[in-house]
């Protein structure tokens, strides 16, 4: 093979890979953006942090780590936090309406009053979880862990159902 034909393939293998890029692929998340509406913390670190009352409204969270974390009375409605780590996490009184929570971690988190109706929580964790109060009405609970999570008090997915006191990992 000739040097000249070489030099050709190798170029026109480089325009070929860089025209089959999307454009989105080389996006990395803001991760010291302040707590905003639309805030990309994709894949973040933003463990022990305190964001009370912060409007989070349709956030990217996926994948963020957010263990210990301070998001009381927080507004993560319509967020994307498919995957993120909330262990341990103070999301009292959080609204999470309508958020994507799929195969997100909840261990031991306290989530009281917190408003997640029609929320996505498909293989979510909320093992020893406190949701008392919470509003869980139309929310995906597919393949949910509530092992020995509280749910007394709270709203059942049917809408119509409150929780019985004492009921720990399914509603009575």
């Amino acid at each position: 093979m000739r040097p000249t034909t070489l030099a050709y393939l190798i170029a026109f293998g480089v325009a070929s890979f860089t025209l089959v890029l999307p454009s989105t692929a080389f996006a990395f998340a803001d991760c010291a953006a302040p707590p905003a509406p639309n805030v990309d913390w994709s894949r973040c670190f933003h463990e022990e942090s305190s964001f009370p009352k912060a409007d989070l409204t349709s956030a990217r969270l996926a994948d963020t780590r957010m263990q210990r974390a301070n998001l009381e009375e927080a507004n993560l409605s319509g967020a994307n936090a498919q995957g993120a780590k909330f262990v341990a996490a103070n999301l009292k009184k959080a609204l999470l309406v309508n958020a994507n929570l799929r195969e997100a971690d909840f261990t031991r988190a306290n989530l009281d009053g917190t408003d997640l109706s029609r929320a996505n929580l498909r293989r979510t964790r909320f093992f020893r979880a406190s949701l008392r109060g919470a509003n869980l009405s139309g929310a995906k609970l597919d393949q949910t862990d509530l092992l020995n999570a509280d749910i007394s008090g709270a709203t059942w997915t049917d809408g119509a159902r409150i929780c019985a006191e004492g009921s720990i990992g399914r509603c009575k």
